[in-house]
């Protein structure tokens, strides 16, 4: 397998999109042949990223780059950055608005399920510009 790379555009505060890239990279990598327990870590990682985007940063960029080591993820947003990352990696702990959670999102999972379903993973976030995540999950 050589290298694919895949680039997804994520429209901020859109839920009726929200999940198609996580989707998309899902098929492509069952069409590759990838083991189902690596495809299942890449669908949660990515499918809670991107939620967080639409959720909590007015969208962004996802790119992934699969190679035959690995699956590599960029979501880099446009939010209001995070202001304290050891408190948003727990469990529970979410500034999803009301009318988010009355949606079923906004659980405080997001950072603590990437973390759980990647191999490396970190965060990089400038207060009012946005943050960037790293995600690579090893074949």
């Amino acid at each position: 397998m050589s290298i694919l790379k895949l680039h997804y555009e994520i429209d901020g505060e859109d839920f009726t999109r929200a999940g198609e890239a996580s989707a998309s990279v899902k098929k492509r990598l069952r069409q590759l042949g990838v083991k189902p327990d690596v495809t299942r870590k890449v669908s949660i990682a990515l499918y809670e990223g991107e939620i967080n985007m639409v959720i909590h940063a007015h969208g962004g960029d996802i790119d992934v780059e699969i190679s035959p080591e690995a699956v590599r993820m960029v979501l880099a947003d446009r939010g209001p950055g995070i202001e304290n990352i050891d408190q948003a990696m727990k469990e529970g702990w979410s500034t999803a608005p009301d009318e988010v959670r009355s949606l079923g999102f906004g659980a405080g999972m997001g950072l603590p399920n990437m973390k759980k379903n990647s191999d490396e993973m970190q965060i990089e976030t400038v207060l009012g510009k946005g943050t960037t995540v790293t995600m690579a999950v090893y074949l």
